[in-house]
């Protein structure tokens, strides 16, 4: 497959997994994606060797297509990789050495089943097949899976003790287990029925089937209703909310904790140009992967501003450009001028909803970069490729500008 192929695919900009296929249809490698778009396109860089591997690089050539499915988040999507992985063991989805070390997800088979999070390595060495009744796993990436571990602690109360419940032999393992059962932590040890339903539904959201804990949990809820036991239903009105408004609450943060990785990363740079105040123009450039994304750069005419006044005309711009919800937003917007244009963009981005992190590139008298105003985080991680995307913007806004004045002319 070729970058010319990829060209003809309407990738969703959405969470999902993707699927490369080979020349006997059969699936050569598995991967999940916040963006499906922006990951798939990241397979067809003039560089993937250097940034993904030779062994990567050999998969797409032999691959004859790319499909995907569309999952409610990356959560989701982790789930819905890792199943698919251990069902068809695809060729190129080589685990690492040292795969023992991966997480996995067991329910034991115990009388009061317990969740726990268990190394590989201990599947084998602290468990016999009896002794488990669900298991989940490998899961490669410990991020998502620790957040989705949240997610569900928040939802259900689980027991995840060291012992099977009722062999504590200390007082204060006990007193622990009671402590924790008062303030809400474990169940109710009297109702063994709606603990059983709760381990169901738990394996149910590990096997990818969250609709269906949606619809046996709004059973529930319309049933509590019709006996107007009407707190406990809001209890389970709360849980299917939840559910349904997952949508990758562990990747909505602050710019300190960007978890995208580079391969998924895009960058807006803006940029404005003129003579003297005269025909003035400005640019939208946009970095995806590290590599310039040329067919969505945007060119636009100056329209409300008749003067030399980057600011304002930058203002203009950003206004412009987020009237166009049908372009996907970056993870990082990048100004070229400092506090000023830094405090504008901020400030039109705030009056949309509009939460992204700003970079402002500092230059000399030469147009050298000198400083970059932003958080310590995003320099140490981004700063490369945030320079990339002000040094394209300015060279996009000149030829613009340049193309302008011949045509006035």
């Amino acid at each position: 497959m070729i970058k010319e192929d990829l060209q003809k695919l309407i990738l969703p900009d959405t969470a999902g997994v993707y699927f490369f296929i080979g020349p006997s249809k059969e699936i050569l490698y598995i991967g999940k994606a916040t963006s499906l778009r922006n990951r798939i396109r990241s397979y067809f860089t003039t560089d993937i060797n250097e940034k993904r591997s030779e062994l990567i690089a050999k998969m797409v050539s032999e691959s004859r297509k790319v499909e995907w499915t569309v999952t409610d988040s990356t959560l989701e999507a982790l789930i819905l990789e890792t199943n698919l992985i251990r069902t068809h063991k695809p060729t190129y989805n080589t685990r690492s050495k040292d795969d023992k070390s991966y997480n996995h997800l067991i329910i034991t088979n115990e009388d009061w089943p317990r969740v726990l999070v268990v190394r590989g390595k201990d599947l084998v060495e602290k468990f016999n097949e009896e002794e488990i009744l669900y298991q989940f796993g490998p899961f490669t990436s410990g991020v998502l899976f620790k957040e989705a571990l949240k997610i569900i602690r928040k939802l259900f109360k689980f027991y995840d003790t060291k012992k099977p419940i009722g062999t504590e032999k200390s007082r204060v393992i006990r007193g622990q287990i009671d402590f924790n059962r008062q303030i809400g932590l474990y169940p109710n040890e009297q109702d063994i029925v709606s603990y059983n339903k709760t381990i169901r539904h738990i394996r149910l959201f590990f096997e990818g089937k969250k609709h269906q804990v949606i619809k046996e949990l709004h059973k529930d809820m319309m049933r509590l209703a019709k006996k107007q036991e009407f707190e406990l239903a809001e209890t389970f009105k709360r849980k299917i909310y939840a559910l349904e408004h997952i949508q990758d609450i562990s990747l909505i943060r602050d710019d300190t904790k960007i978890y995208r990785d580079t391969n998924n990363l895009r960058i807006e740079a803006y940029d404005v140009a003129h003579h003297a105040g005269k025909d003035m123009v400005g640019v939208m450039v946009v970095i995806e992967g590290g590599e310039p994304a040329k067919s969505e750069y945007k060119k636009f005419k100056i329209k409300t501003v008749n003067k030399a006044n980057d600011t304002a005309a930058l203002k203009e711009i950003l206004e412009r450009r987020l009237l166009h919800t049908e372009w996907p937003y970056p993870q990082i917007i990048v100004v070229d001028g400092s506090t000023a244009q830094k405090n504008v963009a901020e400030n039109v981005l705030k009056k949309n909803g509009v939460v992204i992190p700003v970079v402002a590139v500092v230059k000399d008298e030469k147009h050298r970069p000198q400083k970059l105003i932003a958080t310590k985080s995003l320099k140490e991680k981004y700063k490369d490729y945030i320079l990339l995307a002000n040094a394209e913007s300015h060279r996009f806004a000149v030829t613009y500008h340049r193309s302008k004045r011949k045509i006035v002319k």
